[in-house]
């Protein structure tokens, strides 16, 4: 197979996973801010499912293409941010890490749900893991196959992607989910420096992801924590 189909097979099986992933972490922000008190993502229509509202051109679309195309090792996207007012939460300190939690909970919830799914996929078909071997359900004709492998595939995308957003979102560097959670967590004078950075956070992220070929820190950290956690949680529901 060419790269150009083996991209677009990649992007066959990645794209509704990868949306999915987005667009729960996103809700999930929203949910947790309105069950607190927050309920701006409610009133400005973000508390829903609908993924045309969480879709940002280019970080949902254009990005993850990017990475695809020009492969750096790490498969970035994000959706729309959802709008959080701090000081709208009861307990702004608290309540405020616990919303930032929240997304990368729902991507370890996805993980697990998709793992769940896969071990289904199994045991209506125990040959589908053989079939796993050729990417695409080209080597399968019968109805089974062409259903049940590319569900499968999904399945196995779906945990790999939540896991790296789940471990990505984590990283203490505010604006993402780890740096707001640590900001909460910190004594007020260490967290309003950390929260200094946060105007340039994604500037260092995407500085840091363009040179982690040379430097290998995604590579060296987070690949090996999210090969880890995904051989675990399906061999937890396929074995």
């Amino acid at each position: 197979m060419s790269n150009i189909g083996q991209i677009l097979h990649t992007i066959s099986y990645m794209a509704l996973p990868l949306l999915l992933a987005m667009v729960f972490h996103e809700y999930a922000h929203g949910w947790v801010a309105n069950h607190y008190g927050d309920s701006t993502a409610r009133l400005e229509g973000r508390l829903t499912l609908d993924p045309r509202v969480h879709i940002d051109p280019f970080g949902t679309i254009l990005l993850p293409l990017l990475c695809l195309i020009f492969p750096t090792g790490i498969l970035l996207g994000y959706a729309r941010p959802v709008p959080v007012i701090p000081s709208n939460l009861r307990h702004p300190r608290r309540d405020m890490a616990l919303v930032a939690a929240a997304g990368p909970g729902m991507n370890l919830l996805l993980a697990v749900a998709s793992a769940a799914i896969l071990s289904a996929v199994f045991a209506l078909d125990p040959s589908i893991a053989d079939s796993l071997s050729t990417r695409g359900a080209g080597a399968r004709q019968d109805l089974s196959g062409m259903i049940l492998v590319p569900v499968a595939w999904m399945c196995i995308f779906s945990v790999q992607i939540n896991l790296v957003l789940m471990v990505f979102n984590l990283i203490p560097i505010p604006p993402l989910d780890g740096g707001r959670i640590l900001v909460s967590l910190l004594p007020p004078r260490p967290a309003e420096s950390l929260s200094r950075l946060e105007p340039y956070g994604m500037m260092i992220i995407f500085f840091l992801v363009m040179v982690d070929p040379q430097i290998h820190l995604f590579g060296s950290l987070m690949g090996p924590l999210v090969h880890t956690l995904m051989t675990t949680i399906i061999s937890t529901f396929t074995s």
